[in-house]
């Protein structure tokens, strides 16, 4: 059995049994946080285990999960880990219609919802899901119908099914690392989602990876606020666990400011977004204050930057700079690094590209953001910072066990123990994404620096051509303008297009607060972002972000929009990426706008 040692299930229980009374999960229940203890969290999951044996769902049949995090959710995951079904989350953001793909291409027997909403759009399909046996609520706050496949969490995980307890433990002891874990649907930016099946020795591959490259303890809290939904807050949620430490779930994401000073997190996982706000807001508040703060601020900073460049170049700082960095930190960083609840040892960062200013600037201030480069189809991490020799423009190092390769076209290749097994019910589709020597095609393109660090150059299968010939990477230029807090939403338009056009979507609390400075009057936020000050503003801010881009990548006209673009427009996918297609079709008036025959920027 030395080959099962890194099997999550058996990891989870292992800290089960040791932990006792210590906290394990803790949620927010009429706006207090409250905790559940190992043993609880134990039983928990032992209970929901035998009442799935007991609905007759067996080894490798599919379970699903559409909620909001919660601890319910997780005790679902690993209640039907146990028993070597398979879990397959969706995204409660998702329609109907998207779900129900999900449900019928997964042959979902049992599906856990969330809240009022997730079991209203459950029941909506419930009719077409031909093998969709029962829904089960997860929320105490929702009314439930008197309907024979609808149960509440109680109903379900209260029965008395004790008679099925050696089936579980033979199930345990059945337990393999070639057992299917989870589909895991990419919500992809064109056609119909496919799904990524994800093996134990998927997992345990990161499970070692991490040991290696991060220091987590017991001791440690993490705030889970990215949707469980998606494979980078699951394999971190397990890795938490794993290692013991406590993991509180936060249901709504518009909370997260209070998370952060009630929960005080030792470690979170975020995306670029979250610290380009930050940054944003940080910088925008020191804009604003007088002369002498500015410059207190941006000392502080270089003092911590240099202190930064220190630790990663693993030299001893001089003496000077152990003396001014303490005063720094006293006066300066450690006040910003309460905006993050002060406990902060570190966090990982994935889901896209962070900015080299941004990362180096939360380096300076004292949180160590790891950032990392994944999919969903390499279980999150391919590659992530090191703490010594990383460069903040780069993705990191490959992670142990990983084999990068730069292949033809620059494409990045992956092959090791965390790359999936395949699509589920896609033969063709997932012969395509691999090579004559099983290496699985990324879609980036990428190149290595002396150290080992590698970098994303393109994204292959998003680069735009302009009529003129050019080859545009619309992330780099998206990356570039979108970091301003005054922007919150961009798309590039540029292929087959004469130049680059964007259509941006301002972020209306920073401008509406900028419109009442300047004493602009207006109706509604069609006629903010049409008044002339505003867009001159936004020109300048625009030329200013963009001056280090190459002249034929930079935005030449843009349009102000006064909707953002939504999942529930499909013009966004479940992990904010853009629906290009869509959005080009719905902004077709605008975009064609743009290249009417107005002067260009120079």
């Amino acid at each position: 059995m030395a080959k099962q040692e890194f099997h999550i299930v058996r990891k989870i229980r292992e800290q089960i049994a040791a932990g006792g009374e210590k906290i394990a999960l803790r949620h927010k229940i009429n706006n207090v946080w409250q905790g559940i203890s190992w043993q609880e969290f134990g039983n928990s999951v032992d209970a929901l285990s035998l009442a799935l044996i007991a609905k007759g769902i067996n080894p490798q049949d599919k379970i699903g999960i559409i909620a909001n995090n919660m601890p319910r959710w997780t005790i679902a995951d690993f209640a039907a880990l146990q028993i070597r079904a398979v879990t397959v989350p969706i995204y409660p953001t998702n329609t109907p219609a998207q779900s129900s793909y999900i449900i019928q291409n997964a042959d979902i027997k049992i599906l856990f919802v969330g809240e009022q909403a997730e079991l209203d759009a459950a029941m909506s399909i419930y009719d077409e899901c031909e093998q969709l046996e029962l829904i089960v609520v997860m929320a105490d706050n929702v009314a439930i119908p008197e309907l024979s496949h609808v149960l509440s969490w109680q109903e379900f995980a209260q029965q008395p099914c004790l008679q099925w307890q050696s089936e579980l433990d033979e199930r345990l002891a059945q337990a393999n690392l070639s057992d299917l874990l989870t589909l895991i649907y990419t919500s992809g930016t064109t056609g119909q989602p496919k799904g990524v099946m994800l093996d134990y020795e998927n997992i345990a591959a990161q499970l070692k990876g991490h040991d290696v490259r991060l220091s987590l303890t017991d001791q440690d809290v993490s705030l889970c606020f990215l949707p469980l939904s998606h494979v980078f807050e699951r394999a971190w949620t397990f890795y938490v666990l794993y290692k013991g430490a406590t993991n509180c779930y936060l249901q709504d994401t518009m909370q997260v400011r209070d998370a952060l000073s009630e929960i005080r997190p030792t470690v979170m996982s975020a995306v670029p977004r979250f610290y380009e706000k930050i940054y944003s807001a940080i910088h925008e508040r020191v804009s604003k204050a007088p002369v002498h703060r500015k410059v207190l601020f941006t000392w502080a900073v270089n003092m911590g930057a240099k202190m930064a460049q220190c630790r990663q170049d693993n030299v001893e700082p001089s003496w000077a700079l152990k003396k001014s960095y303490a005063l720094a930190d006293k006066i300066v960083l450690a006040k910003l690094r309460e905006l993050l609840g002060g406990r902060i040892n570190f966090m990982p960062c994935g889901g896209a590209k962070l900015d080299e200013t941004i990362g180096r600037f939360f380096q300076a201030i004292g949180i160590n953001v790891k950032l990392g480069y994944g999919m969903t189809e390499t279980t999150a991490t391919i590659s992530c910072w090191d703490d010594t020799c990383y460069n903040p423009d780069s993705i990191g190092m490959p992670m142990p066990g990983a084999e990068v390769k730069i292949g033809s076209n620059d494409e990045i290749l992956v092959r090791g123990p965390m790359v999936m097994r395949g699509y589920y019910k896609m033969p063709e589709e997932t012969a395509k994404t691999f090579d004559e020597e099983g290496y699985l095609k990324t879609g980036d393109a990428g190149q290595y620096d002396e150290h080992g660090n590698l970098f994303i150059t393109d994204r292959i299968k998003e680069l735009m051509k302009t009529s003129n010939g050019k080859y545009i990477a619309p992330q780099s230029i998206e990356g570039a303008i979108g970091k301003d807090h005054f922007i919150e939403q961009i798309a590039v338009i540029a292929d087959t297009r004469k130049f680059v056009s964007a259509l941006i979507v301002p972020c209306f609390d920073s401008l509406e607060e900028h419109a009442k400075e300047l004493n602009i009057k207006y109706q509604d936020r069609l006629e903010l972002i049409k008044n002339h000050q505003i867009v001159e503003m936004f020109d300048k801010r625009i030329s200013e972000l963009q001056k280090e881009l190459a002249k034929f990548e930079q935005v030449k006209k843009f349009k102000l929009l006064p909707i953002g673009f939504s999942m529930d427009k499909g013009e966004l996918t479940p992990t904010q990426k853009l629906r290009r297609k869509v959005i080009n079709d719905r902004y077709q008036d605008e975009i064609e706008e743009m290249y009417s025959d107005t002067p260009l920027k120079k």
